[in-house]
């Protein structure tokens, strides 16, 4: 999609008119970053030896139960736990008219993860999946692997919320149990106060199952989206959220009904990372990097502490 300087100035006209958001870079610009990341994630891709072919994804067709279809609008959203996905299932929601709401922020945020609320595309046949990948809009949104596993950590362990109360439950007591000397019984009992240490000791343990069974908030990206057999239009990122999001919705030709919502609350887990991570051996860092390394090599993110 080529636009003329003089066209990106009307939509910027209409932006400021309707108070919509709209990128100070020009959508060329915008362009030719996804191609850098599409092509970056192609000649990496090559190098794996590790990538599933479409035949067999469609085999196995639970590997594609993290791709949101929207029939109406044409559009396949493969959505990844801890990089913006909350607000990406909202909008769709109203995009979809499965909300009594016209503001995507208005939606509670639990309703949008309800299992029945999306239909998802393991639940077509081989043939419709095929065809909705050829001919629908494909986007993800990615975000470095180490911010996006502080921020579960913090949100499913550090947090008061049913949420929290069940990741302690279903994985900090267990983790307490096989990482912590001399635990409390109250530790033990409750799984309240895991430590990120710990928690990273149980990702990277060679007992842990294998990671494709990760829960959806720890597990790699490229397993999520698979992005090695799956050619993505759109590989947006955390860091640059809001305006691969107006891209998303402008190749969609969807800006003119929905905006993607802004937060409030910008995330500080990126400068984070350091507080956290330092507290890993070297070994210890090496080792979740590797669990990652597809990761971060698919999507040009640097490792702190070896780098």
């Amino acid at each position: 999609m080529v636009y003329s300087a003089k066209s990106y100035d009307s939509l910027q006209a209409n932006a400021g008119a309707d108070n919509k958001y709209l990128p100070e870079k020009s959508i060329n610009v915008l362009d030719m970053e996804q191609s850098e990341r599409k092509k970056l994630a192609k000649e990496v891709c090559k190098l794996s030896q590790k990538n599933p072919n479409l035949d067999s994804v469609i085999k196995d067709r639970v590997l594609l139960d993290h791709i949101i279809v929207d029939d109406e609008h044409r559009l396949l959203y493969c959505y990844v736990p801890k990089v913006a996905c909350t607000n990406w299932k909202r909008l769709l929601m109203v995009l979809m008219g499965k909300a009594n709401t016209t503001n995507p922020l208005s939606i509670v945020a639990d309703d949008s993860h309800r299992l029945n609320v999306f239909r998802r595309l393991d639940n077509y046949t081989g043939e419709e999946i095929r065809y909705r990948l050829d001919h629908f809009m494909k986007f993800m949104f990615i975000r470095h692997p180490f911010e996006r596993l502080v921020s579960a950590f913090r949100n499913k362990f550090g947090q008061n919320s049913s949420s929290s109360d069940y990741f302690r439950s279903r994985y900090g007591r267990q983790i307490i149990k096989q990482y912590r000397a001399n635990a409390s019984e109250e530790s033990l009992a409750r799984g309240h106060d895991v430590t990120f240490r710990e928690f990273v000791q149980y990702i990277i343990d060679p007992r842990t199952v294998a990671r494709t069974n990760f829960n959806e908030h720890w597990r790699p990206m490229v397993d999520l989206c698979l992005p090695c057999t799956i050619q993505y239009n759109v590989i947006g990122k955390y860091e640059s959220l809001m305006d691969d999001a107006w891209l998303v919705l402008e190749k969609a030709n969807l800006n003119k009904k929905v905006s993607f919502p802004r937060s409030e609350r910008p995330s500080n887990t990126n400068s984070l990372i350091e507080d956290y991570t330092k507290h890993l051996s070297r070994e210890e860092l090496l080792h979740l990097y590797h669990i990652y390394e597809m990761d971060f090599r698919l999507f040009d993110y640097h490792s702190p502490g070896f780098d």
